[in-house]
């Protein structure tokens, strides 16, 4: 059975991502005046057997503190629906305070 949690700070979203072997990503995507709006994403390595040539996802690599601050701006955390494999979801921070 899986269990939904939420993570909020910013160590054990880290240590969650690091440890499905995952970086931060930006993408950035327009929004409905054309802007183009920085939206969150992480980056997982897939398993070697899925390892083929991909296009590009439009995935800006950053640096964790980027990527926090980032996330911190847009008062998001990351709810997790599955431990064992990278499977999440980015939630508005309000829902749970």
């Amino acid at each position: 059975m899986n269990m939904t949690h939420t993570l909020t700070r910013h160590g054990d979203i880290q240590a969650w991502v690091t440890e499905h072997k995952g970086l931060p990503a930006i993408r950035r995507m327009p929004n409905a005046f054309g802007e183009s709006r920085p939206r969150l994403a992480l980056r997982f390595s897939p398993p070697a057997a899925e390892l083929v040539p991909a296009l590009d996802e439009g995935l800006s690599p950053v640096s964790w503190s980027a990527w926090l601050a980032e996330l911190d701006r847009q008062r998001l955390a990351l709810r997790i629906i599955d431990h064992d494999k990278p499977a999440f979801e980015f939630v508005v921070l309000e829902e749970f305070n």
